[in-house]
């Protein structure tokens, strides 16, 4: 395949694509979450990622502070922080109190299992680190957790076919844990780089969890483009991650480092907030940055600048 669909995948993907409904089918639409975005009166709620702060070296109860500090309503925390805290002998659930009592919400959580590797052990250990993250996850209060392209994104030509029955079984096991997991493109990867190979996986697992968790660098990266956005159900998506990238490096070569606050590049991200809203996304907003240059500056203010950022972006979209 080397990074592109056959005609009938393409065609399979797109086509059901096309109509809303079928797309909301990928997933639960969480119409608690949905709710109280909208008695709020707000269509969004703001996350952060905790990659963002990830140079500062915050354990993972300082993140939590600051995170409620700087005025955000979720965190999206990296599973190897959770991993960390528990190893330094931290319990779960005290921090999982502390998260509810800050009126934050753990709206999804970042790992790298690979659960979609071609190699049969792989991938079990892989279902089994997915597995115990969730277990973490869960633990914290938890909703959702990424499912990336691990084990596959240095591989051309997987059938997609497979990696839907693959994600089918991640879901399946979700199901039981009481944690769904997100397809997430990574605009690098060799499969499941792109939306559209993203979209055919979700649609042909065939399952009332499946769900997309997109990313602005990464559709960039990855030559998506984002007028594809108008296809997609609002109920497909859960999380969106906001970020921004200059015009200089050139796509082939920028790299996560050079990604910049929201409204500090030139990503169209008005446009993309505009029909992620208008296909009934009223999900999460997460600030995902990598910038080295910000890990120099302090954590709160980081973290207080992209929420205000993002906020600019939506009120420019739905002015």
């Amino acid at each position: 395949m080397n990074r592109r669909l056959s005609r009938r995948q393409l065609m399979a993907g797109y086509g059901a694509c096309l109509a809303s409904g079928a797309v909301t089918a990928l997933a639960s639409a969480a119409p608690a979450d949905a709710a109280q975005s909208n008695a709020a009166g707000r269509p969004f709620r703001y996350c952060l990622n905790t990659a963002t702060v990830m140079g500062h070296k915050l354990p993972l109860d300082q993140e939590v502070e600051l995170a409620a500090k700087a005025g955000y309503s979720g965190i999206e925390p990296w599973t190897r922080n959770i991993t960390q805290y528990v190893q330094a002998g931290k319990a779960l659930k005290d921090l999982a109190k502390r998260i509810a009592d800050l009126g934050l919400s753990v709206e999804s959580a970042i790992g790298f299992a690979s659960w979609a590797a071609e190699d049969e052990r792989q991938r079990s250990a892989g279902l089994e680190t997915m597995k115990r993250e969730m277990d973490l996850v869960a633990q914290l209060g938890g909703k959702r957790i990424a499912a990336p392209p691990a084990g596959i994104n240095r591989t051309a030509g997987v059938d997609l076919r497979k990696v839907a029955e693959r994600y089918r079984a991640v879901l399946d096991l979700g199901r039981k844990m009481g944690v769904v997991p997100q397809l997430e493109i990574w605009g690098s990867a060799q499969t499941l780089g792109t939306v559209a190979e993203a979209a055919f996986v979700a649609l042909a697992a065939d399952h009332p969890d499946a769900c997309l968790l997109l990313d602005a660098f990464h559709m960039y990266k990855g030559g998506s483009g984002f007028n594809g956005l108008r296809l997609l159900s609002g109920a497909a998506l859960h999380v969106f991650h906001l970020n921004d990238y200059p015009a200089d490096p050139p796509r082939e070569t920028i790299t996560d480092a050079q990604r910049v606050y929201p409204g500090d590049g030139v990503a169209p991200l008005p446009s993309i907030v505009r029909d992620l809203h208008a296909n009934g996304f009223r999900g999460v907003l997460s600030l995902e940055l990598f910038n080295p240059e910000y890990s120099k500056q302090d954590p709160l203010t980081v973290a207080r600048t992209g929420l205000e950022k993002m906020r600019a972006v939506a009120e420019r979209a739905l002015a």
